[in-house]
Parts: structure tokens; C-alpha cells; sequence
């Protein structure tokens, strides 16, 4: 299962508990993070703004899943070929075109329900 900034900036912008949720989808799952979405919430972390506050706290949440490395320099591009070569069963995003590209692609989503649940979408 792979996760999108989006995702791990939650707590902040929703307050939403996303690794809380995903055990009670999903269990224990394997969760990974792109390098590009790491680099993504590097760029977003500096200053004062609740948005750099909120990609500081998901580059914390971050230590807690298994960095993967693509050949995609985008966050989304890359979670979209995680998921296409079938290396993510899952993508966890708040991101609505994400999401969009990658039910398009035949890939599986988990996203909000409301601002602090989760629930899994494939179609």
C-alpha cells in the first residue's frame, strides 16, 4: 500500500488518523512511500504556514513506512507507476485528481469519507 503526501499531511488538514484507519480497513499492510513523495513534503516543510506544519508532521508519519524508489520525479506520477506495475495493491490519497487518474488506471483507492474516515474505492 503506498501513500500520497496527501495522505500524510491528514492529521493536520483533516484531522485525520490515517495509519489508525488503515488498520481498521485494512490490518497490518505493508505501507511505502515514494521518494518523490518524500522529496514533495521536503519542498512543502519549510516555513510557518499550515501546510509546510502539516508536510512537516507527514515527513514524520513517513518513518514509519518503507521509502521505494521509481524512476518518476512527481509524487503522483510515481505512486501512479508503483501501483500500474503492481508493486502498491492500494493508493491512500486526499488528492481527487489522483485519485481519479488512478481509478482510470484500474487501480485501487483508499480515500476520505468525510474528513476523517477512510474507505476503499475501485471503480
Amino acid at each position: 500500500m503506498a501513500l500520497d503526501a496527501s495522505a500524510l499531511m491528514a492529521p493536520v488538514e483533516r484531522g485525520l488518523r490515517p495509519f489508525d484507519e488503515l488498520d481498521r480497513l485494512l490490518g497490518g499492510a505493508d505501507l511505502v512511500v515514494p521518494g518523490a513523495v518524500l522529496a514533495e513534503l521536503d519542498r512543502l516543510a519549510d516555513g510557518a504556514s499550515e501546510e509546510a506544519r502539516a508536510a512537516r508532521v507527514g515527513r514524520d508519519l513517513a518513518e514509519r513506512c518503507r521509502e521505494v524508489e521509481t524512476n518518476e520525479e512527481n509524487g503522483d506520477d510515481a505512486l501512479v507507476a508503483l501501483a500500474t506495475a503492481g508493486e502498491a495493491d492500494y493508493v491512500v490519497t486526499t488528492d481527487r485528481p489522483l485519485r481519479d487518474r488512478l481509478l482510470a488506471a484500474g487501480v485501487t483507492v483508499v480515500e476520505t469519507r468525510g474528513r476523517t474516515r477512510l474507505e476503499i474505492t475501485d471503480s
